[in-house]
Formats: C-alpha cells, structure tokens, sequence
C-alpha cells in the first residue's frame, strides 16, 4: 500500500486488536457452529463463503427473510456460546496482551461476535481481559462498518488516528481504514497475503512475528 510504511514512524497511542483469527483461533468451533446452523435453517453453507469478519446479524441479514431473523440470531449465539472447544491463542497473542497491560498502553478488543460470545472465548483461552472490549451488542451497526473501531479508540480516550488496528480479514481493515485508524496490520490467518496487503501496512503470519517496543506507555511497531 503506497506510503504505509510512514503510518508507523510514529508510536501509537492506543492498541485496538480483532478477536477470532487474530489473537485466537476458533475456526474449528465456527465452523461446527455455522453447519450445524445452516441445517437448522436450511440454508446452503456455501453461501457463508466470503463473510468472515462481519457480524453475524449482517451475515443473517443476507441470508434470510425479516421474519426469522431475530430467532436465527438467537440460535447462533446459542450455538456458538455453548461451543468453545478447540479454541486456542495464537502464537504471541498472550504475550502482547500481557506486554500492554503492564505498561499501561490503551488497548481494546473489538469483535465481530456478540458480548457473550467474546467473554466466552476470552475466558476459555485465559487471555488477559483488556480494559475495554467492544462487541457487536455494542454497536448498531458492526464490521464492516467502522462504528466498532469508532467506539473502541473513544471509550480508550484516543482519537482513532492515532490507533493501530490488528486484525485479519478484509471486512475488518476496510471498517478501521473507514474509521480513520493510523497503522494497519494484518495477520494472514484466514486471508492470502496479496488480499491483506491492499489495505494493511504490514502483514504478518501471526502478532509473533511483529516487532514492537513500548515508550512511555505507547506501542511502536517497527516495519
């Protein structure tokens, strides 16, 4: 992407991190969760092809008429609630949660998942739980809008420039591009490279692989 490399020159303020395919990897349960789902409502999964990163009531909503969307919601996250196992942190993840924490630099999760979904999750992994964590229950609309990368840099108290995002699909990036959020990076969990590197500054195999340094509470990644 022209020019990306200078959205890093200078350390962020505020650290705002995607859930599912970046910090953990719950393609196993998904998948279990969305089949079992696609029978209940007949619907053909490969019509699920191209929607991961956006909310399940967007995904829904182009799937199934008005009127057995609310109950279709209601069922996924019931489904997927009640399934964590073979959930697992992805390489670094832990670590650069700890990092943050402990030297105090704003950080937030935001996910395409719904509040329950994500505390499950998180506690499942025993990851360290951020100070904020913004879900789709929190938004009225959720990725790919950029109302959730909006929320997550206000409720830390930073302006959204000056945010680095993490995040692996393309419906997350285009919404934190549209949010106006600085420093882009992409882990290659659930996209190829090429498709990451139209709109992220720096792609990666996994946040392992990133190279940061923490000055006086902010986050400096080094490209």
């Amino acid at each position: 992407m022209p020019g990306a490399s200078s959205a890093f020159d200078a350390p962020f303020k505020g650290v705002l991190l995607d859930l599912d395919g970046t910090l953990v990897d719950s393609i196993a349960a998904v998948e279990r969760s969305w089949l079992r789902w696609c029978g209940e409502f007949a619907v053909d999964p490969m019509r699920l092809r191209g929607m991961h990163g956006v909310t399940a009531a967007n995904v829904i909503e182009g799937l199934l008429p008005p009127e057995v969307r609310e109950q279709a919601h209601q069922r996924i996250r019931e489904i997927e609630v009640a399934d964590v196992d073979d959930i697992v942190v992805l390489p670094g993840a832990a670590e650069l949660l700890r990092a943050l924490a402990d030297a105090s630099v704003p950080t937030a999760i935001v996910t395409s998942g719904t509040r329950d979904l994500a505390e499950a999750r998180i506690a499942a992994t025993g990851l360290v739980h951020p100070p904020v964590v913004v879900t789709a229950s929190d938004v009225e609309r959720g990725k790919p809008w950029p109302d959730p990368w909006l929320l997550g840099a206000r409720l830390l108290g930073v302006d959204p420039g000056e945010c680095l995002v993490i995040e692996d699909s393309m419906a997350g990036l285009r919404a934190a591009r549209e949010a106006g959020c600085r420093g882009l990076v992409a882990v290659t969990s659930t996209t190829t490279p090429e498709e990451l590197r139209e709109l992220a500054g720096v792609v990666v195999p996994d946040v392992a692989h990133l190279s940061t340094q923490v000055e006086q509470g902010r986050l400096r990644v080094h490209v």
